[in-house]
């Protein structure tokens, strides 16, 4: 199958089928989404799935009712998540994913405290003009929180199956007979033993390592230098708010730096505000200068939800030094019963919101693999296949953003010049066609692979509007 159809495999909203137990033991390293979505799909196949995870998760089990009934208060970023804080994105894709593995979740969601926000409520800024058809793909339902809800609604979900558990503790290694991962190290030395191990341990995974302990190739891996700066504040929604969702994306060129920014309604009647900016553009935690960044650098409703909405809590900056991805496709040697998952793979530039659902879509490669009669003697090269396409798709469009930026040196892929002339006409023509805006919605929400930009109907039509604009 060619990448794009494989895409379309991965990322149906249909539910899965064919379902079978096919090991004892299952265990997944790491809490995060990726790894709750990686036990999910487990769930299905292994007559015990554990979560070890160096957060208390039990602790952190919450109730759909109890989040509602305090959606500010209830929940709060995890240590294990640095990130937690700041503004995050579930794309349409992986909106899709989560009502896939959970039905009836949007509505739950929604029940608990996560908002939809009203028609007409939404602006979309690129170089200072207000777009009024952004390419943010289909009319849908929308679902919007804060990371630390959304992970709170999973992880209730995950935790509630009956053949879930987890445990408090450190991924230390791995314990390998025959070339098969036979049992995970955690903690102060404490082993588990495991039929099938994920790792979903971030961008800080240790896998590598591992491997490497062990005789095995450690994965080649690319990075993408982006320096990129974030600082996000909560601010009091009112209920008569005009504007509930803003973004401005400001492209680099001649007297122009490049920022994003993106206030957006999350739950507890609040607004999420964020404020970006690349290498030495560092906002700060200072309350006054953030204000004033939104005044200053931003289209005016950031300067108006930051001079009028009352603040809660503190600034929180965060600072990723690139996007990265680990090729464990291209190993010629690799365990059996092992594979990885989320950010333990790939993390990408996090302002296009693709780090959550391409966890979602990690997880539905999990089942195709594990639904497909896997001999488990063997390496899951299928997987990481899979696992590639989803990667490829992700990192093609935010990293093709990345490298317009001036302070950006590489890696730059093959026929970059070409590819750098025709997506430039293909903006373009979304400025001005419906048709090859909404087109360019479905894969920057990857909801299609960017594959679907180069089809010749749509390639010729984009290409003729763009050069007239």
């Amino acid at each position: 199958m060619s990448a794009a159809d494989r895409f379309a495999v991965l990322s149906t909203a249909e539910p899965a089928t064919g379902q079978r137990v096919l090991f004892p033991r299952a265990v997944v390293l790491g809490g995060s989404i990726a790894g709750l979505m990686a036990a999910r799909v487990l769930s299905d196949h292994a007559e015990q799935v554990l979560i070890i995870e160096r957060d208390d998760l039990t602790e952190l089990d919450l109730t759909d009712e109890q989040i509602a009934a305090d959606p500010e208060g209830a929940v709060a970023p995890r240590p294990g998540v640095p990130q937690g804080s700041q503004v995050h994105a579930l794309l349409p894709s992986g909106l899709n994913q989560l009502e896939r593995w959970f039905p009836g979740f949007i509505d739950e969601a929604l029940a608990a405290g996560a908002v939809n926000p009203p028609p007409d409520t939404n602006r979309f800024y690129m170089d200072g003009k207000l777009r009024d058809d952004p390419p943010t793909g289909p009319a849908a339902q929308a679902l919007i929180s804060s990371r630390p809800f959304l992970e709170a609604l999973i992880r209730h979900r995950v935790l509630g199956l009956a053949n879930v558990r987890t445990v408090k503790g450190r991924a230390d290694g791995l314990v390998l007979r025959d070339d098969a991962v036979t049992g995970v190290r955690y903690g102060d030395g404490s082993e588990e033993a495991a039929d099938f191990v994920v790792d979903a341990t971030g961008r800080s995974s240790r896998l590598s390592d591992w491997l490497d302990g062990h005789g095995f190739p450690k994965p080649p891996m690319q990075r993408m230098g982006i320096k990129l700066n974030y600082a996000t504040a909560l601010f009091r929604r009112p209920a008569d708010a005009q504007v509930w969702t803003c973004i401005s994306i400001a492209n680099p060129g001649p007297g122009k730096v490049a920022r994003i920014g993106g206030f957006t309604p999350i739950e507890g009647d609040r607004w999420t505000v964020l404020v970006s900016g690349y290498a030495d553009d560092r906002p700060g935690r200072d309350a006054g200068e953030f204000r004033q960044r939104c005044a200053d650098d931003f289209p005016p409703e950031f300067g108006q939800v930051a001079s009028t909405a009352p603040q809660v809590g503190d600034v929180i900056t965060y600072h990723q030094a690139d996007s990265r991805r680990r090729d464990f496709h291209k190993l010629s040697r690799f365990p059996a019963r092992l594979v990885a998952a989320g950010d333990a793979v790939a993390s990408f530039n996090p302002v296009y919101g693709q780090g959550m659902t391409s966890a979602t879509l990690h997880a539905s490669a999990l089942s195709e693999y594990l639904r497909g009669a896997p001999d488990l003697a063997k390496p899951a090269l299928s997987y990481f296949q899979d696992v590639k396409v989803v990667v490829d798709a992700a990192w093609q469009v935010s990293t093709m953003a990345d490298l317009a930026l001036p302070h950006v040196d590489g890696p730059y892929p093959r026929g970059y010049k070409a590819i750098q002339f025709f997506s430039g006409l293909i903006f373009k023509a979304s400025m001005r066609d419906h048709s090859v805006n909404q087109r360019l919605g479905q894969v920057t929400t990857m909801l299609e692979h960017p594959s679907a930009l180069t089809k010749p109907r749509f390639l010729l039509r984009a290409l003729a509007i763009g050069a007239r604009a």
